[in-house]
């Protein structure tokens, strides 16, 4: 049965997804500019189910952010605050082991691990935080520093890149987060995040990393100053990576939240270009394995709407977070297991718990066993 679609210029497409054929630029613009919001749902539902079949996957996790000190002015964030800021925290070293902990049971399987670009913490700090939290919970995936800290700490070592990489991973640092990446226009970067890294050198750090055997997922921020040129291109720049080195695991769209930035006059996402980011993504990037739709950002309801838009993952229990919570999200910070396979069951799919990695994890009352 061949699908009827009210946006003509959808009916190429539908073919090369149907034949599996990758889709290039122009095709992008093409899904953007598309107010089927249905059609491309389910062409990206067409992609998912070809890949994952009817799982959607979660974890139970626990976020610490260990300071919001930066150095940074980004336009685009509500959470970095400078050193004499009177609000601004940094934990302590015994207080980032001590916060893992309150958070954690046999059953959290990772720690995510961000924060600011502080101007007096150290490369061996950071390497003396991992190896407690690995010395403390053993058996934790640390999933930790987006490339933007990274790039920051070998600039602050003088190690360069690669080098810092090993120190981390020496400490216990299992794999990286794929934040910071905001959109790769350097037009747009000027105006929201001059201060950061550049794209270009984003997409560096992730390279040495994945040579270095670390994975890590990926990122866009859409929703603030972009076009439908500039998301395709990022989307593509990420695709282009990942047929060099096959290090993403997951790609995650992330709403922009405009509230408490110097960017608050901007409206924010609605849920049509929620789900449209989260459909898009799953079409133009067809070497990265998972797309999460990520409950904190886009609320749980969304998020849920989501596994039926190419999404396969809905993040996991997350505990504290406080990033986006800083700029107006008005999400819970935690669901509970129970939370998150109540909503997995009641969009129709089945829930799979899964690591950092995507294994399988099987539970019983009393255990959990990763299934490698």
């Amino acid at each position: 049965m061949h699908p009827v679609f009210e946006d003509v210029r959808l009916k190429p497409v539908f073919e090369k997804v149907r034949a599996g054929e990758r889709l290039n630029h122009n095709d992008g613009l093409a899904l953007y500019r598309s107010s089927d919001l249905l059609a491309l749902g389910y062409l990206a539902n067409l992609v998912r189910e070809r890949l994952h079949g009817n799982v959607t996957y979660f974890n139970v996790n626990r976020h610490i952010n260990p300071t919001d000190v930066c150095v940074a002015s980004c336009r685009l964030c509500a959470f970095g605050k400078k050193s004499k800021d009177p609000k601004a925290y940094t934990l302590s070293l015994e207080e980032v082991w001590e916060k893992a902990g309150q958070g954690w049971s046999e059953a959290v399987t990772e720690f995510h691990i961000v924060g600011g670009l502080h101007p007096e913490l150290t490369l061996d700090w950071y390497c003396e935080m991992f190896r407690g939290l690995k010395q403390r919970f053993p058996g934790v995936h640390l999933k930790a520093l987006t490339m933007v800290e990274i790039g920051w700490l070998a600039r602050r070592s003088g190690l360069g890149v690669r080098a810092t990489l090993e120190r981390l991973m020496a400490a216990g640092v299992d794999s990286l987060p794929g934040g910071g990446a905001e959109i790769f226009s350097e037009r747009v970067r000027r105006i929201i995040c001059d201060h950061k890294i550049t794209g270009d050198e984003w997409l560096e750090i992730a390279r040495e990393a994945h040579k270095l055997g670390l994975k890590s997922n990926c990122t866009m921020l859409y929703g603030h100053l972009e076009n439908e040129e500039d998301r395709t291109s990022h989307l593509l720049r990420l695709r282009e990576l990942q047929e060099e080195t096959g290090g993403f695991v997951t790609f995650i769209p992330l709403a922009f939240h405009p509230a408490n930035t110097p960017l608050r006059h901007l409206p924010s996402t609605t849920g049509f270009a929620d789900l449209k980011n989260i459909a898009v993504a799953r079409l133009l990037l067809d070497n990265v394995p998972h797309i999460k739709a990520y409950w904190v950002m886009l609320t749980p309801r969304i998020a849920q709407l989501a596994q039926r838009f190419g999404a396969d993952d809905i993040d996991g229990t997350v505990v504290e977070e406080r990033i986006y919570h800083d700029a107006g999200a008005t999400t819970s910070q935690s669901l509970r297991r129970a939370e998150l396979l109540r909503l997995i069951r009641e969009a129709g799919r089945e829930p799979v718990e899964r690591d950092t990695l995507y294994r399988p994890v099987r539970r019983s009352e009393a255990t959990f066993t990763v299934l490698v």
